[in-house]
């Protein structure tokens, strides 16, 4: 009897797939993703509307390496934000949550900016912080990437992993550097706005510099006997160098016996523009008023008015042009000295023709001794005198050309000879420098000019009353 062939067992037939569970298995991953998508969505929504609405770049900073590692679900997240020279932000730098990255904030707080400052480029540096953090978490995983504002480094954001190597998509990557952009913006926006601050800041102290300036310039003409004034100074910007003064030589007198006494009448310039022009014509100003009450001849006190004010201008290392004079309405005499000033321009009516008023003398402020020469003459019935400064004759045309003595003296010439009073002079030559640069242009220099005109048939003053 032949054995039984050995007996095979036949594997048991594979179960289908159920679709219903593969279906819940499904729906599970999608409304898993979905759940990670809008949490991420709300996440980043978050900081953009922080971005949008944040007045405390700290309070902002603050939430970055939060946000970065609840977005990316790292261990931790640490923020490394630079000043704009290449600095550490020090009180800026933030890391979430603290335990695994306390150390390494504490030894960035600690670093000399010398450190970071000698790596020399923005590469460089960047590359020194990664090795430093690194170092300082040499068991965790490492992912950077750079802030970013105006195309400079500001700074580098980093995600802490324990697992190695961090292993993300590139959608974790593309909302990393998301994060760091937004940053970066936040940084700028912030630069802006301290900037913003910081003129604002500047032009509240020059307005109060231009009031406190045009408080010190004459407000009006002074009534001198014989004789009418008309003045104006337009500053190139809110403070000026340019100096124009009426000074009664015998201030205690009132009335009559003012108006009839010695007045010095000045114009003068300070090198330069803008605040610390304007701080020296102030000085000056002081000076000279407390010198003209000494009595003194124009060369004497342009001489004593040079050594008061040799050490500050020194200091300063600018120089002031002046031309000074002082008028008798009694005799109608005008003496007169200049320190290196645009000399005056005279119109003689009684002869139809243009002088210029100098005598020979340097600048205030170049050297201690310096003698000044001194003049004087008598004005007739007709006459007009016109101080200006330098501001007038350089100022440029839309050519580029500048407005230039022949062409002051040419529109100085024809103003007078139309009979015009003071005021009408120096309206008509205003009027025409400004057609000569153009509508709504700012001048390059302060301008500046004095009309003092003797009316048609004025005689002298009598001392009665």
């Amino acid at each position: 009897m032949g054995s039984l062939p050995p007996h095979r067992s036949t594997p048991p037939a594979q179960q289908p797939a159920d679709p219903f569970t593969a279906t819940v298995s499904l729906r599970q991953l999608l409304a898993s993703l979905t759940r990670e998508q809008r949490r991420n969505q709300e996440l980043l929504t978050s900081l953009a509307f922080g971005l949008r609405s944040f007045t405390n770049l700290g309070r902002f900073l603050e939430l970055v390496p939060l946000l970065t590692a609840r977005l990316v679900e790292a261990e931790a997240a640490l923020l490394v934000p630079l000043h704009a020279d290449g600095r550490l932000w020090r009180q800026h730098i933030h890391g979430h949550p603290q335990g695994p990255v306390a150390d390494v904030v504490h030894q960035l707080a600690q670093l000399p900016d010398e450190s970071l400052l000698d790596q020399g480029d923005e590469e460089a540096r960047s590359a020194f912080l990664d090795a430093l953090v690194q170092r300082q978490l040499s068991s965790a995983s490492l992912f950077a990437t750079t802030v970013s504002a105006r195309a400079h480094i500001r700074g580098r954001l980093y995600v802490v992993s324990s697992r190695s190597p961090i292993r993300w998509s590139e959608v974790h990557r593309r909302h990393v550097q998301l994060v760091a952009d937004l940053t970066g913006v936040a940084i700028e926006t912030d630069t802006l706005l301290e900037d913003q601050r910081q003129h604002e800041r500047v032009d509240r102290q020059l307005t109060i510099g231009a009031e406190i300036q045009a408080q010190l310039l004459p407000d009006h003409c002074p009534v001198i006997a014989g004789i009418e004034l008309a003045a104006r100074c337009r500053p190139a910007f809110q403070v000026g160098g340019d100096y124009y003064d009426f000074i009664p030589t015998r201030p205690q007198a009132l009335g009559k016996r003012r108006e009839q006494g010695r007045w010095a009448i000045v114009m003068g310039d300070v090198m330069g523009k803008g605040v610390p022009a304007g701080l020296l014509m102030t000085l000056m100003r002081g000076m000279l008023r407390a010198e003209v009450l000494s009595g003194h001849p124009p060369d004497r006190i342009l001489h004593d008015l040079n050594q008061l004010a040799q050490e500050d201008l020194a200091h300063s290392h600018r120089f002031v042009t002046l031309f000074y004079s002082d008028y008798d309405p009694l005799t109608r005499r005008l003496r007169y000295a200049n320190a290196a000033h645009n000399p005056p321009l005279l119109w003689r009516e009684s002869r139809r023709r243009l002088d210029r008023l100098d005598s020979p003398g340097l600048l205030i402020g170049l050297q201690p001794e310096v003698d000044f020469g001194s003049d004087s003459l008598q004005l007739q019935p007709g006459d007009v005198i016109l101080y200006y400064t330098d501001g007038v004759t350089e100022a440029p045309g839309l050519t580029g050309d500048r407005f230039d003595e022949p062409r002051l003296q040419a529109a100085f010439r024809s103003a007078c000879q139309s009979g015009a009073d003071a005021q009408g002079i120096l309206d008509d030559l205003f009027a025409r420098l400004d057609r000569y640069v153009g509508a709504n242009r700012r001048l390059e220099d302060d301008a500046s000019m004095v009309v003092l005109r003797v009316p048609g048939g004025v005689t002298l003053p009598s001392l009665a009353g």
